[in-house]
């Protein structure tokens, strides 16, 4: 799979993927909050905007999936208002995937790192997740890198299942201890 970095390409049957720009930073913010808050439906975001300021940039491509147009525009697809701010579309967004780099600290050596993989809900199970980390790991071998990393909730399984069956093993584990009560 080639790796497109300026117009859409066929990333399975009825789906294309594009590459994002700067310009998508509030879309990326919004998809953001999707992913966690599947996870955490409780839990307040505002500070995932922080996090997209400091890591989003042109060395940190972003890429979207677009729904071929079958007419469904305008007629209560759920995800339309997800992607309606997207300013090269008129389809519907429904993934994304955002790479960005990351240090071995066994190795020292620069390697991919997925800082973001969504897919919205009522498109999972179409094979779009495995396509997606297909084209995560063509991308990192194009650039040289020998290995690419990611982070995964242990209560997330249906990614857990996915990376798994895609060869992902764990590394390491990353361990925290509340020193003080929540309010």
């Amino acid at each position: 799979m080639s790796v497109n970095t300026t117009l859409a390409e066929e990333l399975l049957p009825g789906y294309s993927i594009k590459r994002g720009s700067i310009m998508d930073r509030a879309m990326l913010i919004r998809f953001m909050h999707l992913t966690y808050q599947d996870m955490f439906p409780t839990q307040d975001f505002s500070h995932l905007s922080h996090t997209v300021e400091q890591y989003f940039s042109d060395n940190t491509p972003l890429w979207w999936v677009e729904e071929e147009d079958k007419g469904t525009r305008g007629q209560g697809n759920k995800n339309e208002d997800i992607s309606s701010n997207l300013p090269h579309s008129s389809t519907a967004v429904v993934g994304c995937l955002w790479m960005g780099n990351a240090i071995d600290q066994v190795s020292g050596d620069r390697h991919a790192h997925i800082f973001l993989l969504y897919v919205v809900p009522e498109y999972r199970r179409r094979g779009i997740g495995t396509a997606l980390m297909k084209y995560a790991e063509a991308w990192a071998k194009n650039r040289g890198d020998r290995q690419i990393g990611l982070q995964v909730f242990p209560s997330n399984q249906a990614a857990l299942n996915l990376y798994n069956q895609l060869g992902y093993q764990t590394q390491s584990f990353w361990m925290l201890k509340p020193l003080y009560p929540k309010a």
